[in-house]
């Protein structure tokens, strides 16, 4: 959890370490935030709460081998 005196520019450009596009980092930060949100807790603890766990987290995966990738199967 980040300091009482961090300000949440810097948990940003912290995330942004590891998800480099913006838009990307956003989209995840708010679907994360969704889904960590606890009731009667505020939600701008959560939002620096994901914030943190994005800026010490591994970076997005990438695929290396698309031969190792199975094609979707969706029903007719």
């Amino acid at each position: 959890m980040p300091s009482e005196n961090t300000m949440r520019s810097e948990l940003v450009f912290g995330a942004t370490t590891r998800i480099s596009n913006r838009f990307l980092l956003t989209k995840v930060a708010a679907r994360a935030t969704r889904k960590l949100h606890r009731p009667n807790t505020r939600v701008q603890e959560t939002i620096n709460d994901v914030l943190v766990r994005f800026s010490h987290a591994n970076p997005i995966a990438r695929v290396t081998d698309s031969a190792d990738v199975q094609p979707i199967r969706r029903a007719a």
